[in-house]
């Protein structure tokens, strides 16, 4: 069954409503208490308004998403119509499952087939994989699934990924928006899958790779509250790679639907990081630990650790007789012969670099002569998993590469490069690793290669495998990598020795130094590659990934959510429940109750745009301003960093107006009054020291600039490159504290600016004064409106809020503290933009005109 709500996200996504015809058949549920049927889907709107505390399901479940299902299934031998299917041992999900390890948690697959099921069967294919394996396929037509997989992942995304930019034709493929409705219909076909079987409040989601990064929005467009994890087991690019991706906002946004998003090394946080602040604006920060990004209310944690292996199937795989026998085997082709073997492990496709190592292979032998006859490069190049013309010329490049160097080096019995472009079975794969001495991975780019860890834990071996390599038991095993930079668990592997694939001879030096390394050495090295990778295996890596996404989520029980935006826009916003919208029938109801107010205004940000270049005020402000101040009974306060001067020119207009500059060092009640200070009048000598260091800082930061008012200095990178700038701030932050500590002064960080003022001036004393002056007036205010945008207005709702139950303000007073934008606040009001504010002000105004007689 498929909600209409969806059908229009999807149709908004891509500007066209397709057809999917049987796909949409329901599944056969699943029991999620014994005797309970699961019918969470019958009515849309169920999700939104349910109950958190109203589960009762007792077993932990997660729901595991990933383009394709651990399975492998094969037509029966007999002609029948009947498929056999049986688990693929060697899926990342299916270990994922096994390095869990727990009983009590329930794991259901959702995704495809590799083998294309006939609409005539997929009833009885979906039948037989729920029971049997807790499988969910989901079944794409041929021509929808090309253009999802081959055109859009494979040609488009992919590519990009690995920092390839399609500046030619034949150079990637080129946006292609056909290909990206495609993609965007394929995850909301997987979405309508997952909501035949998920119990939103309880299960757990956990998203895996780059085919489905849209999928989290139609979740959380469904289920509000969905506990829902995204893991890219790809690089992510840097932004000047990214940003050239048409709908970057859309995967970004979309990503951020995630309650917890993880990837393999920090280099992929930091890109993704840096890409939700360039496009978004968004920053981030480290809580004990935990990076976090603030997304509309809600924290969206971010994950940093590499996927491991799945140690019990390595352990098996090496006692089987298959293995011994081919090492064996392979011990009487090389060793027995003299010879030392180099291995290299692949996929035949362009980022593997299968080429520049075999021109390394080759570069060796010209340069170290000695090891001609003695070393061989054994080269396992799997299949690729696209397909194309860049496919084609790997392949190619490759084979030619290879004959030119066994005819250049080779003599009979001698080949100096093996290539096996067969596949292999697992434990024929393992048997190399046993037996070769140096293990070579040198993609240009991936994003994690699990290669270098089976090729460690396969040189640890066992007893048996000892006694084939003629070495005792007990004493210490070695092995040599040789990895590129630019792979996912280069990081982890600090004995490695790393290489810059593109240099050739750098390449040829670090197989030359494995080669001739002191088995000492190696020993060492391996032993702690071999602690580290034993470890940290997939069980490790699962269970630590799953243990962050509970943390995540725990908050969801106590935050009212909520929708906003359309297509593939649409994020959820996550208050305290407290947490309101304003509505201007309420408050000017109690405006039109109350006979004294009390009214605080912050102006940039709250009555002019922050992003407006020209921040005086417009007449339609000035008049909002003079018809709440015509009335005597009310009391309006300005309040705003700028200048008394720059405050007093732009409302001169405003004969009644309170004006608070500078944060509210200075003030005064009304336009023929005498500007006062909340503080003693401060020295401002510290300037001379703070002035040279923020010129300094000025110079290095194309961009920023410096405001020198009366009481404070305010260093502004609002122009500045975001990165850089905040990079930059931190920095100034801490060297204005260092040599600015013995002054009276305070240095705060603000929205793109560090500012330093006197010590113990803040938005809240004027606050403070207002409710004091009015006091001594005999003014006590029944209603207090106090409107603000960032950090330094939550002092004036501290100060409001606290005096509710104080003599400043008159019992059972109409108060409201209220915050620009839905964030967290100490106000218990919101209003989500500039033109709501000023709408709100409009609709006061009128009131106010209509009570205070002509």
């Amino acid at each position: 069954m498929v909600s209409k709500s969806y059908s229009n996200l999807l149709e908004l996504a891509s500007g066209e409503a397709p057809s999917f015809g049987r796909m949409r058949r329901r599944i056969p549920r699943i029991m999620t208490v014994a005797g309970i049927i699961s019918d969470l889907d019958d009515d849309p709107a169920d999700s939104v308004c349910s109950d958190p505390s109203s589960s009762s399901v007792q077993r932990d479940r997660i729901i595991i998403v990933a383009n394709q299902l651990p399975i492998r299934a094969q037509r029966k031998s007999d002609n029948s119509k009947g498929w056999i299917f049986s688990w693929d041992e060697n899926s990342l999900l299916l270990q994922l499952k096994d390095g869990l390890g727990d009983d009590d948690i329930e794991v259901i697959y959702v995704g495809c087939l590799k083998e294309e099921i006939h609409v005539n069967e997929q009833d009885e294919v979906s039948q037989i994989l729920l029971d049997t394996f807790k499988c969910v396929p989901t079944f794409l037509p041929p021509d929808l699934f090309s253009r999802y997989y081959h055109g859009f992942c494979k040609q488009q995304l992919w590519p990009l990924f690995h920092y390839m930019l399609p500046l030619s034709p034949d150079l990637g493929g080129r946006f292609n928006r056909s290909l990206w409705q495609a993609y965007v219909s394929v995850n909301k076909i997987f979405a309508d899958r997952i909501m035949e079987v998920i119990n939103p409040e309880d299960d757990f989601v956990w998203v895996h790779d780059y085919h489905l990064m849209v999928l989290p929005t139609f979740l959380r467009k469904r289920f509000n509250r969905v506990k829902l994890g995204f893991f890219l087991h790809s690089p992510f690019p840097s932004s000047e790679i990214y940003k050239t991706l048409p709908i970057r906002e859309e995967i970004l946004r979309a990503l951020l639907n995630s309650d917890l998003i993880g990837f393999h090394t920090f280099d992929y946080a930091r890109h993704f990081l840096s890409c939700c602040s360039r496009m978004l604006g968004l920053t981030y920060e480290s809580k004990r630990g935990y990076i976090g990004l603030e997304y509309y209310g809600r924290t969206v944690s971010i994950k940093i650790l590499p996927v491991g292996i799945h140690m019990g199937q390595l352990q098996s795989v090496l006692s089987l007789p298959g293995t011994e026998a081919k090492v064996s085997e392979l011990i009487k082709q090389f060793h027995d012969q003299g010879k030392v073997m180099l291995l290299g492990v692949d996929d035949m496709d362009i980022f593997k670099g299968i080429s520049l190592k075999l021109l390394a292979m080759e570069q060796l032998l010209i340069q170290h002569p000695e090891w001609q006859g003695k070393v061989v490069l054994v080269q396992i190049a799997n299949p690729a998993r696209g397909r194309g013309k860049d496919v084609k010329e790997v392949q190619a490049e490759t084979y030619s590469t290879v004959e030119r160097i066994n005819q250049t080096f080779g003599k009979p019995g001698y080949d100096p490069v093996v290539l096996i472009d067969e596949p292999l079975k697992f434990y024929e794969r393992i048997a190399y690793y046993v037996v070769a001495e140096c293990c070579l991975v040198t993609a240009v780019r991936d994003g994690m290669n699990l290669i270098p860890y089976e090729y460690i834990i396969s040189r640890q071996g066992n007893e048996k495998l000892d006694k084939f390599l003629g070495s005792e038991p007990s004493s210490p095993k070695k092995s040599m990598l040789v990895v590129s930079e630019f792979i996912g668990c280069s990081p982890s592997l600090s004995g490695a020795i790393r290489v810059n694939p593109w240099n050739i001879d750098a390449v040829s030096d670090a197989m030359d130094s494995a080669l001739e390394m002191a088995d000492q050495e190696k020993q060492l090295r391996h032993e702690k590659h071999y602690r580290y990778v034993s470890t940290h295996d997939v069980g490790y890596w699962a269970r630590s990934f799953l243990q962050d996404l509970e943390r995540t989520c725990r908050e969801h029980v106590r935050q009212r959510c909520w929708g906003i935006g359309f297509g593939l826009s649409f994020r959820v916003v996550a208050l305290d429940p407290n947490f309101k919208k304003l509505s201007m029938e309420h408050i000017v109801s109690a405006y039109k109750r109350t006979t004294t107010r009390a009214i605080l205004l912050d102006y940039d940000g709250t009555l002019m745009p922050q992003a407006s270049i020209d921040k005086s005020p417009n007449s339609k402000t000035i008049d909002i301003l003079n018809s709440l101040c015509r009335d005597k009974n009310n009391m309006v306060f300005l309040v705003s960093a700028k200048s008394r001067k720059t405050l007093a020119e732009w409302f001169s207009p405003c004969e009644n107006l309170g004006i608070a500059a500078e944060h509210g060092y200075f003030f005064r009640l009304r336009r023929d009054e005498e500007w006062e200070t909340c503080i003693p009048v401060a020295d401002c000598g510290w300037k001379q020291i703070a002035e040279p260091v923020m010129k300094l800082y000025t110079e290095t930061t194309d961009g920023s600039t410096i405001e020198d008012k009366e009481t404070a200095l305010v260093w502004s990178y609002e122009d500045a490159d975001p990165d850089f700038g905040s990079c930059q701030a931190k920095e100034l932050l801490d060297h204005l504290e260092s040599v600015l500590a013995n002054e009276p002064v305070t240095v705060k960080s603000g929205q793109n600016l560090v500012e330093v003022k006197p010590q113990g001036v803040n938005k809240g004393l004027v606050a403070k004064r207002l409710l004091s002056t009015m006091q001594e007036r005999e003014m006590l205010p029944d209603f207090v409106l106090c409107v603000g945008d960032d950090r330094s207005d939550e002092d004036m709702f501290e100060v409001i809020i606290s005096s509710m139950a104080g003599p400043s303000i008159a019992p059972r007073a109409e108060v409201f503290a209220c915050t620009v934008g839905r964030k967290p606040s100490k106000a218990k009001y919101y209003l989500d933009d500039t033109v709501e504010i000023v709408r709100l002000m409009q609709g006061l105004a009128c009131v106010a005109d209509q009570m205070v007689p002509v």
